[in-house]
């Protein structure tokens, strides 16, 4: 009998590796948390937004029309799933919860594409309204069609700092500022990395060029002081130190912070798989091969949310993910000749990734400088201080421990926001 796959996430990772499927054969079932396809960077506007695609996708607009148009060619040798969330994974069986509707589908082969989320450092004044997530941001533009201010700071460090930057220019909105705490130089150092996806890094000078063309100001090697505003009103501004050591402020009634991206492995969790933490990229990942294969029989990674390499990457390896499991389950496809081109466009992918973190580095040594009375989970309301304090009288050496005597990470989010700062902040005390 043919394998039972079930591919979660219809980003540009889950959308390949049903492509693949579908040319061997199969029926997959693509279970999807959002309304439409697309994924966070290729989210679709929903029916009847008429935005053209240059506007919202800015220099990936060709890429996005692509993977939209693929999809659709796909509906109906699929079992698709939208606005379907999966809560559970147990031994070959996925839970999922659609409204007031819970099932249990079961798989042979299951394909994680979870994407990746918003990885972020607090600064004080981050809680005030109208502070947001550089993804969070480019929801609004894509989903809803509107900008998150009149007046925006762009601020943190990353490529999605300047593709979202660049669209929100694209649609009108004014900018500000472009705050980055990377520097210069480090890019120049990052440069041989970075070179091995020319066509990358000629995407990444080409958002800097529709900045500079728009006449937004770009400020590089900066450090956060502060988000100003009040409970009242909400944002009124921004306020960093130059590399130099001076500071400016700089109105606005909105902000969109981010560091990079993480990805979501909450699903592999579920799953049982195995983690590995990772020096360069400072995170805790799911251990897979270099086609996808996770610790757990029958479970493959593909996408951002195994390894956070963009785009062009995902989908490369969404469709690798999916010929190792037909491969592994008997299945004949034309496509497992092209196997070992994919492990290496992916190995150059690695490389340009670990150029980026070189050039727009993670920048751990805020979380030690963070005041004492910056709030580090927005959720509880638990501040840098008190996470000190808990270090410091009970002996918490770990997050764990510290989430047990302070409650942060404990809220809604279930510390998706404020993990990664939180454990820095515990491991500088």
């Amino acid at each position: 009998m043919a394998p039972r796959v079930v591919i979660i996430g219809a980003g540009p990772a889950g959308v390949r590796a049903a492509q693949a499927c579908v040319e061997a054969g199969l029926r997959p079932t693509v279970i999807d948390e959002g309304r439409r396809d697309g994924g966070q960077i290729y989210r679709r506007q929903p029916e009847g937004f008429s935005r053209s695609y240059d506007t919202l996708y800015g220099t990936e607009a060709e890429r996005a029309a692509s993977l939209h148009t693929g999809f659709d060619a796909l509906k109906r040798s699929i079992d698709y799933l939208p606005e379907t969330l999966v809560w559970n994974i147990s031994a070959n069986a996925v839970h999922t919860v659609s409204g007031t509707r819970y099932g249990a589908l079961p798989f042979d082969a299951l394909i994680v594409c979870s994407g990746a989320t918003d990885r972020l450092m607090p600064v004080k004044g981050w809680h005030q309204a109208g502070t947001y997530s550089l993804g969070g941001a480019q929801v609004a533009l894509k989903s809803q069609g509107c900008a998150i201010g009149s007046r925006i700071v762009m601020m943190g460090s990353g490529p999605l700092l300047y593709l979202v930057s660049a669209q929100y220019v694209k649609a009108g909105a004014q900018i500000a500022a472009v705050l980055d705490t990377s520097t210069f130089m480090q890019r120049i150092a990052a440069l041989p990395r970075l070179f091995a996806i020319p066509p990358a890094l000629k995407k990444g000078i080409a958002l800097t060029r529709v900045l500079s063309k728009a006449g937004v100001p770009v400020y590089r090697g900066v450090q956060p002081v502060e988000i100003k505003g009040s409970p009242q009103t909400g944002v009124s501004g921004v306020e960093v130190a130059l590399a130099g050591g001076k500071r400016i402020e700089f109105a606005c009634d909105a902000v969109a912070l981010g560091y990079h991206l993480r990805p979501e492995t909450q699903l592999a969790d579920l799953a049982g798989c195995r983690f590995i933490f990772d020096d360069a990229a400072q995170q805790w990942l799911a251990q897979i091969d270099s086609d996808g294969r996770s610790s757990v029989k029958g479970v493959y990674l593909a996408g951002d949310g195994a390894r956070v390499r963009g785009a062009d990457a995902a989908e490369r390896s969404g469709r690798l993910a999916a010929l190792a499991a037909l491969q592994d389950h008997g299945v004949q496809a034309a496509g497992i000749g092209d196997m070992q081109r994919l492990r290496d466009e992916l190995a150059r992918f690695s490389r340009f990734a670990a150029g980026l973190r070189e050039a727009f580095p993670w920048p751990a040594q805020f979380a030690a400088a963070l005041p004492d009375e910056t709030i580090v989970c927005r959720c509880e309301a638990i501040t840098a201080g008190e996470l000190r304090r808990v270090v410091r009288e009970t002996g918490a050496q770990e997050a764990n421990r510290a989430k047990a005597f302070s409650r942060v990470g404990m809220g809604r989010c279930q510390g998706r926001y404020c993990g990664h700062a939180g454990a820095e902040v515990i491991a500088a005390a």
